[in-house]
């Protein structure tokens, strides 16, 4: 049963385009410079403590209701599906319900015909929506962002500031930057010929789908099409999907006209096979799983003699994250780098360390060290600021970590150091977990397991150079790596052979923590398409350009000059 609700003008502040003072002009675009938004701190007394406190309480107490938003309209059906707190699943957080086939196609159809005009606006134009939506939420919406993440997706203070504000504005002011720097070149003109290129949008709507990991990458996965000239379909992820609509809702306000992203919660086949049957499909945004992705691009694949155009496929999806020692290596930076990038978030990020490769000199000390350090982590709800963690997303991946955990326990090759504890009886709370593991080929090295397990690998150093094969082959992704040493000759040759194991590698750092500007983000293989999310070349991909010669002199023979010759 579909049942339409009020237009979404009644419910945000819209601001047409043509209506509101731009942040920035023609001119000033020319100059703009993107800088990374700086991390708060939310001390105790503190203002922004203060005013996320309130948000964290409001929206706890609120059940949010969440429209399918098609155009300018807002729509509900029967098919009634609720986002619950993770550290806390009794308590629903969020009322939202799929868009059924029919709805899918409507949101193409609007999107398909509000791509011409949007296309036809100017790249600035475009751009100062997005700049006005990074300034509404440095500080406007700044806590209704945080707060919703934090409760939605289990996400503590630091984690949720450096995702869903300081990530999500980044990616738009620098999007906006690089955009901007990337569609300045024109082709040589000579003598009466004059060359241009335009940087068109592509026909018909990108599809979006997002992961309940990064607040961040919701917004940037359909916010970068729509900056390049595109229409898009957002399906947010069931496990993000208040957060996400915070910031469609911002979009909006900014002065984002209707159709131009269209929000559109749905359940995943349904939604996939929607948009990949399309003849209109321009291309699919992704992050979230391998065998997600490959079910999509085998719908495309199958449909390609039905499509206008040949859809592009950009996707991101997961890594088996390393970092590798060498017995030069800082040591307090291996441990405390390991701890961060394994634990975070309950290693739910895609570049979370989860197999660690030690030396034989100086594997206990480092074994000894996380192991006390992890007896003094607090897992708990993200709203007492002792919890490094909390619960992990979902009932599903509560499972599923579960099951390596318990695969580790009733294995003769591995041995759990620390934690290994496990409770879903009022949150998915899973401990962080140590497990060492004696046979390199285990599936603890090799398969992604996305939670708070970090398995390690003690090595002989005498054979490395197999350590290296095993690293580099052991597993299908090629995400993050981290190479921690002090010899410079070491970093050279290790960096060489394995620089195809990761899209983005670190030296002396941890694997987590990139920063839109500073490490452009994807990697390959089975890791995804590595077209670098936070870079200067990422919204090309969403342009289709055209390249035009104008001749200004007559032609006056059709025949060359060696053909007159006598």
């Amino acid at each position: 049963m579909l049942r339409r609700c009020k237009s979404v003008v009644g419910r945000l502040r819209h601001v047409k385009l043509s209506s509101t003072r731009s942040l920035s002009t023609s001119q000033c675009l020319h100059d703009y410079t993107a800088v990374n938004e700086p991390i708060r701190d939310y001390l105790p007394g503190s203002t922004d403590r203060e005013r996320l406190e309130k948000r964290l309480s409001y929206f706890s107490n609120t059940c949010s209701d969440v429209p399918i938003v098609i155009g300018d309209d807002v729509y509900t059906t029967s098919d009634v599906r609720h986002q619950v707190m993770p550290f806390d699943h009794q308590k629903k957080l969020a009322k939202f319900s799929y868009a059924d086939k029919a709805l899918i196609q409507k949101a193409i159809d609007v999107a398909v015909k509000a791509q011409r005009d949007w296309e036809r606006q100017s790249y600035e134009k475009r751009a100062d929506v997005f700049l006005r939506a990074a300034k509404l939420m440095q500080e406007e919406y700044r806590m209704d962002l945080m707060a919703t993440t934090m409760l939605g997706q289990a996400k503590t203070i630091i984690q949720a500031e450096i995702d869903s504000t300081c990530e999500l504005i980044d990616f738009l002011n620098f999007n906006v930057m690089f955009g901007h720097e990337a569609t300045k070149y024109q082709p040589i003109s000579l003598g009466s010929i004059t060359n241009t290129l335009s940087y068109r949008g592509m026909e018909g709507f990108w599809a979006s789908v997002t992961p309940f990991n990064f607040t961040a990458i919701g917004g940037n996965l359909s916010s970068a099409p729509a900056i390049a000239g595109n229409t898009v379909l957002w399906k947010p992820s069931d496990t993000a999907v208040l957060s996400n609509y915070t910031v469609f809702k911002i979009f909006r306000e900014a002065g984002l006209p209707p159709g131009v992203i269209n929000f559109v919660p749905a359940d995943g086949p349904v939604f996939g096979g929607a948009v990949t049957s399309s003849p209109h499909l321009a291309g699919v945004n992704f992050t979230g799983s391998v065998e997600t992705f490959e079910t999509l691009w085998k719908s495309i694949s199958a449909n390609l003699p039905n499509f206008r155009s040949f859809p592009r496929m950009i996707g991101e999806c997961g890594g088996k994250n390393y970092h590798l020692v060498h017995p030069s290596a800082d040591l307090d930076s291996v441990v405390n780098g390991t701890i961060m990038s394994a634990f975070e978030f309950g290693g739910q990020k895609c570049s979370a360390c989860s197999r660690l490769f030690l030396p034989q000199s100086c594997a206990q000390e480092v074994i000894d060290r996380l192991v006390a350090i992890q007896e003094e982590i607090k897992v708990g709800s993200p709203l007492l600021v002792e919890n490094y963690l909390s619960a992990v997303i979902d009932d599903k991946a509560f499972a599923r970590i579960k099951g390596y955990i318990d695969h580790a326990r009733s294995s003769e090759s591995c041995e759990i150091l620390a934690g290994g504890g496990y409770d879903d009886s009022k949150g998915y709370f899973i401990q962080p977990t140590i497990i060492l593991c004696k046979d390199p080929n285990d599936k603890l090295l090799t398969e992604e397991i996305f939670g708070p397990v970090l398995s390690i690998y003690v090595y002989d150093e005498k054979e490395v150079a197999d350590l290296l094969t095993r690293i580099d082959s052991n597993t299908r992704y090629g995400l993050t790596g981290s190479i921690y040493a002090k010899d410079s000759e070491v970093v050279d040759s290790w960096k060489d052979f394995l620089r195809f194991s990761a899209g983005n590698m670190y030296i002396n750092d941890k694997s987590t923590g990139s920063v839109v500007g500073q490490q452009p983000f994807g990697g390959a293989r089975k890791s995804g398409t590595n077209d670098k999310a936070g870079g200067p070349h990422y919204l090309l991909k969403f342009m289709s350009p055209l390249a035009i010669k104008t001749n200004s002199a007559t032609l006056g023979d059709w025949r060359y000059k060696y053909m007159t010759e006598k």
